[in-house]
């Protein structure tokens, strides 16, 4: 048991089980959407709206408590979403639901923290205090379809 808790929270699996739970989420919500394939992406998920129309959305998955790095994060753009999953330390437990925080990414730069070590993070206790507006926020999706 210890060592499949120990392959479980490697980065790379974190964030898969992130984007696909995610992706899950949009196609019980009825949403047309396609994840994306490689490692080094800014989009892993779109979403088809109506012909012509998408909107893209950027998957952060965290296997603890503390805070998601950002470094990678661009400028933010109308129609982009980034989605913070966090599996509160519990990602080897199918029983526990993650947290989730749903922004456009527009709303993204104001939350972000540069660590000491010049990293710039998004923490865990600053998306808790803004929950009541990000948390499980999936009609922010609708409203950009509407």
């Amino acid at each position: 048991m210890a060592e499949e808790q120990v392959i479980s929270k490697s980065k790379y699996n974190t964030n898969l089980a992130a984007e696909f739970y995610v992706l899950s989420m949009l196609h019980r919500l009825g949403f047309d959407a396609t994840i994306t394939l490689g490692n080094k992406k800014s989009v892993d998920i779109v979403v088809t709206l109506r012909t012509g129309l998408a909107i893209t959305i950027d998957v952060k998955g965290l296997a603890g408590t503390t805070a998601w790095p950002v470094d990678n994060l661009k400028r933010g753009s109308r129609g982009h979403f980034i989605v913070f999953v966090c599996f509160r330390n519990r990602i080897g437990d199918p029983l526990v639901s993650p947290d989730i925080y749903v922004l456009p990414s527009t709303s993204v730069r104001k939350l972000i923290y540069k660590a000491p070590g010049g990293r710039k993070l998004v923490r865990v206790a600053t998306l808790r205090g803004a929950s009541a507006k990000f948390q499980n926020a999936w009609h922010l999706l609708r409203r950009s379809a509407a």
